[in-house]
């Protein structure tokens, strides 16, 4: 009930201070201030501050307000290692898309599903270039093939 008589006093002086603003002709900001001034006067109308009241002293209320944080930082903690994992959902997809499309061959009807050949080794690397100069001739190679 205190709660409810500190909004209204709250609406009352606020509309006042609208009021003398509107006065001195600045009715943009009265609006404004009217505005805000009725705002803990709909929260008492509509029953929103007395349930505040009653959750604010509810030990029930509490204990879901700290479920609902725990949950959140299960969400966190999901999302975080999700991510140390490497990459997202949509990147674990597509590799997951990419891996069986290479289980069928390009001309096959159907999915071979055994491993008749062992997969190939990997290639070496390529041994680095011995001078600066053969860096430079495919890159000069490219641009008088557009002729720049």
């Amino acid at each position: 009930m205190i709660a409810e008589t500190v909004c209204s006093a709250v609406a009352a002086a606020g509309l006042g201070i609208a009021a003398v603003t509107a006065y001195r002709r600045r009715f943009l900001a009265a609006t404004r201030i009217a505005a805000y001034a009725l705002v803990p006067l709909g929260l008492v109308l509509t029953g929103v501050v007395e349930w505040l009241a009653d959750t604010a002293f509810s030990p029930t209320a509490w204990a879901g307000f700290v479920l609902l944080g725990v949950a959140w930082g299960l969400f966190a903690l999901t999302r975080t290692v999700e991510r140390r994992r490497g990459g997202t959902r949509k990147e674990r997809r597509a590799a997951a898309r990419s891996a069986r499309q290479e289980a069928a061959a390009p001309g096959a009807s159907a999915p071979s599903l055994g491993t008749a050949a062992p997969r190939p080794a990997a290639r070496p690397a390529a041994a680095p270039r011995a001078n600066s100069s053969d860096d430079f001739s495919d890159i000069e190679a490219i641009l008088k093939k557009h002729g720049i």
